[in-house]
């Protein structure tokens, strides 16, 4: 008899309670932690992108190259690096105003910061 009352005491009192849970998505980024790109150790919001001066772009979980280094081009030209727009540009050796023709270039893959 005691179990049976105890059982109806606890269904009655789960009737007066308005108890609920519900998950919601994170609308506003601006309470979580910012993230630090390793490179340039510069702090950064969640959910935002950069670049940084090694010319990645990249958010708070990875960083990506954004250009590729030729690697087949005429022997008499040379690639040099643009770190101003982040690209390389294939020239002549003895003349830098003419450009050379690429065949071939190699990606760079992601890393994770």
């Amino acid at each position: 008899k005691k179990y049976l009352a105890l059982a109806v005491l606890l269904c009655g009192l789960l009737s007066l309670s308005n108890a609920s849970c519900e998950q919601q998505k994170i609308k506003n980024d601006k309470y979580l932690p910012p993230c630090q790109d390793d490179m340039d150790k510069t702090w950064h919001a969640v959910g935002s992108t950069w670049r940084n001066s090694k010319c990645m772009n990249c958010n708070c979980r990875s960083c990506s190259d954004m250009y590729s280094t030729p690697i087949r081009f005429p022997n008499d030209c040379v690639k040099v690096f643009d770190p101003e727009a982040c690209a390389y540009v294939v020239h002549k050796r003895d003349d830098p105003s003419v450009l050379c023709p690429v065949m071939g270039s190699f990606p760079h893959s992601m890393y994770q910061i």
